[in-house]
């Protein structure tokens, strides 16, 4: 039988503290999940995944005159999700979802202001020289980070179609440069990438070599991805702690999840 853990430190004591005088805040950087939640549509001759959906098994009545619950119907990488390694044919000897250590799942976050740039072009992509100006500032990146976009997508995430950005030629979202998804994969040790778009890589990043490069450097290389996050302007650069819950599915590739933000205040 595994003992308990004590501490004599009184740090999860001052934290909790902490949360209750507001000196530290949670931020809820997750896109709510319903049917109206935007999804990736993937071109044929490509299968996608099906839409959330509730089914209700009963509501106070006869087949539960108490209770009130539902079926959910929904694809593993729906609105904000984690990727993990076995999603991509580079992690595919990696870990399923259930499998990620839990002490990965909790770190610094990094947030790099994109928003300008993508306002200007939406395929905007993330290069080294970019993180190097950032980490110039801020100091280089954390080990186990979570290196956040900011691009001011979310602001588009109440209609599918501008979420998507699509045209004749493709999906316009931001990303990452192929050199910079391998970079960040092998060069910093971060435990993921979390953006405000659908997927993470770009809306164009299936002509890219290799085609979308963040998932198959940092599935890869044992790292994560995040999607559909919100609320990163709420956030400082460097500072805020991140923690990333999905559901620990047995083979799963990945899981919508609730992502957390724990912020310092002035309280």
């Amino acid at each position: 039988m595994t003992e308990p853990l004590t501490t004599s430190s009184g740090a999860v004591a001052s934290f909790l503290a902490a949360l209750t005088d507001g000196s530290v805040a949670v931020i809820d950087l997750t896109t709510p999940l319903s049917s109206a939640t935007p999804a990736l549509v993937l071109p044929d001759p490509f299968v996608n995944l099906i839409d959330f959906s509730l089914e209700e098994v009963s509501a106070y009545n006869e087949p539960g005159p108490f209770w009130r619950h539902n079926n959910i119907h929904t694809g593993e990488h729906i609105g904000t999700h984690l990727d993990a390694p076995i999603h991509w044919i580079s992690g595919r000897d990696g870990h399923d979802v259930s499998q990620i250590p839990a002490r990965r799942l909790i770190g610094p976050a990094a947030v790099i202001d994109l928003t300008d740039k993508v306002a200007a072009d939406p395929d905007y992509l993330l290069t080294v020289a970019d993180v190097e100006e950032w980490e110039a500032e801020h100091g280089t990146l954390a080990d186990g980070a979570w290196l956040l976009l900011r691009t001011g997508w979310e602001s588009r995430g109440g209609s599918q179609e501008e979420f998507l950005n699509a045209d004749e030629t493709g999906s316009h979202t931001p990303g990452v440069a192929v050199e910079c998804a391998e970079w960040l994969a092998t060069r910093r040790p971060l435990a993921g990438l979390g953006v405000e778009t659908v997927g993470v890589d770009a809306g164009m990043a299936g002509g890219f070599e290799p085609a979308f490069p963040v998932h198959y450097h940092f599935l890869g290389n044992d790292k994560y991805g995040i999607t559909s996050l919100r609320n990163l302007g709420r956030l400082p650069a460097t500072g805020a702690m991140l923690v990333v819950a999905p559901l620990p599915i047995v083979g799963g590739t990945g899981s919508p999840s609730r992502v957390l933000a724990l912020v310092e205040t002035d309280a």
